[in-house]
């Protein structure tokens, strides 16, 4: 899956799925190597069930994060944000900025390998 932003956040994102990946994977993934995706196995048998929104509210931001990027709906991302902004003591202005704070951008093309640890 590639996350792409079309002329800024004001725009909308551009959403695609790399078929070497799962929800799951995706969600719960710890790093990357070469074209091998790295996944918390742990994590995502405690958590593949909860969507987006119960993903945030367990404090679970990266991963919400990752859910509503694969859901391809920019209003979970804003739902992620405002869960956030309830729970922590420091707000976050943008999606953009709470993507930045977590990391997530997207996953890289080229991903051909899920390796569950």
């Amino acid at each position: 899956m590639c996350v792409r932003p079309v002329l800024g956040l004001a725009q909308g994102w551009r959403f695609c799925h790399d078929p070497g990946m799962r929800r799951e994977d995706y969600v719960f993934c710890i790093g990357y190597e070469g074209s091998t995706a790295i996944v918390d196995g742990k994590l995502m048998r405690r958590h593949s069930s909860q969507g987006t929104r119960q993903l945030a509210e367990a404090g679970l931001f990266k991963q919400a994060i990752c859910s509503a990027l694969w859901s391809g709906k920019s209003a979970e991302l804003e739902e992620v944000l405002t869960v956030y902004n309830q729970k922590t003591a420091t707000q976050v202005r943008t999606v953009d900025e709470l993507m930045r704070i977590f990391g997530t951008s997207g996953v890289p093309e080229g991903v051909r390998k899920v390796t569950v640890i």
